[in-house]
């Protein structure tokens, strides 16, 4: 999460605490300044905390989780080749779990002819090492048998 959006944060629960200060007190002041910081603090917290891994069972987005036998063709995207992936390139039918601040991308095919959704879409600091991390599990699960 961009320091950014923390210190904006910050910024709207001081000017709210101010705005009520002058108009209601200070003990209204107080609550609502710091209603709106842990508001704005949790949520920050909760966006900031989605987990993306490569693990045994499968690739993990947030709650979601694509089986290892169903990830199919993998491609780590740069920030131009993201860009249109999520724009218009994009298919509706796609799963994505992107955020605006990281500007690159993993994409994963869907090899499950059962299964609506092409394709993932999801946002990476580092594709690359994503990317071959998903294909280490994919391709070691193939191994194994399952």
């Amino acid at each position: 999460m961009p320091m950014s959006w923390w210190v904006l944060s910050a910024i709207a629960a001081v000017a709210l605490f101010l705005s009520y200060d002058v108009a209601l007190g200070p003990g209204v002041a107080l609550v609502a300044g710091g209603l709106l910081a842990v508001g704005c603090g949790g949520w920050l917290v909760a966006q900031s905390s989605s987990v993306v891994a490569a693990e045994t069972t499968g690739f993990r987005a947030g709650r979601a989780l694509l089986p290892t036998w169903a990830i199919g063709e993998i491609e780590a995207l740069d920030a131009d080749a993201t860009a249109l992936a999520r724009g218009v390139h994009a298919d509706p039918h796609g799963f994505f779990m992107l955020r605006g601040y990281v500007k690159t991308s993993v994409r994963v095919a869907v090899d499950d002819p059962n299964d609506p959704v092409p394709y993932w879409l999801v946002s990476t600091r580092d594709p690359q090492a994503l990317a071959e991390a998903l294909v280490s599990v994919r391709d070691g699960a193939a191994e194994a048998g399952h």
